[in-house]
């Protein structure tokens, strides 16, 4: 797949959610950054909040008006990428470490659209990428040790150096693999996020109303959330 037609055909059916006077929310990662810069290039941009540092950046350049959540204002829209999405919305997200970040931007947002290339696709999360799952620093390894039992293979995320990765807010990540078959992802997104020392997880169930997976010829598909 040309992932780069997919991610323009996807984006370009996402600017056309955006209507003038609205509030969108950014999250990170190139489907979202050529949303970006389609909005910028057609001259209304508008209010953004924005959920990572290069977000942010690339927002302010192409016109927007980024704006901060200060809990006096829902947005209208949010938009964002997804590392895998299952048949029911249910997404696995933070391969570019904002996960924290787009989470809350996007639970302050009435709609939530995901953009993204339909290679993103797949029948159960966690074929083809792992769950990051966000920690303190403070004891990383005894929270990796506490996580075992519900997700026994937990790496910690470095940078191409051999540096630990750390998020916008200084946090750490661990990637760690689904088990195979049947999972009841409500109960393990629920179970994870209450360890002591795990700020957030990368599964986002229930968020997403629609998906806008662009192929290399141009097509969109249009995936919406039952019910």
């Amino acid at each position: 797949m040309n992932d780069s037609a997919a991610r323009g055909a996807a984006a370009a059916a996402a600017v056309e959610l955006v209507e003038p006077g609205m509030t969108i929310g950014l999250g990170s990662g190139r489907a979202v950054w050529k949303v970006v810069e389609l909005l910028g290039e057609r001259g209304t941009p508008g209010r953004a909040a924005a959920a990572s540092s290069r977000t942010d950046e690339l927002a302010r350049a192409a016109g927007f008006e980024v704006v901060e959540l200060d809990g006096t204002f829902q947005l209208d829209l949010a938009l964002d990428g997804a590392d895998e999405v299952d048949p029911s919305l249910a997404l696995i997200k933070g391969g570019g470490g904002a996960l924290l970040r787009e989470k809350i931007v996007i639970s302050a947002a009435r709609r939530f659209v995901v953009v993204a290339e339909a290679s993103k696709r797949v029948a159960r999360l966690g074929e083809h990428f792992r769950l990051p799952v966000e920690v303190v620093r403070f004891g990383w390894r005894d929270t990796r040790r506490r996580l075992a039992e519900l997700l026994p293979d937990a790496e910690q995320r470095l940078r191409d150096d051999g540096e630990a990765y750390v998020t916008d807010e200084g946090h750490l990540i661990l990637d760690c693999a689904l088990r195979a078959g049947a999972v009841d992802l409500a109960a393990l997104a629920r179970d994870v996020k209450q360890v002591p020392g795990v700020v957030e997880h990368g599964l986002f169930i229930g968020l997403a109303e629609q998906a806008l997976l662009g192929r290399d010829d141009g097509t969109v598909d249009v995936l919406d959330r039952a019910g």
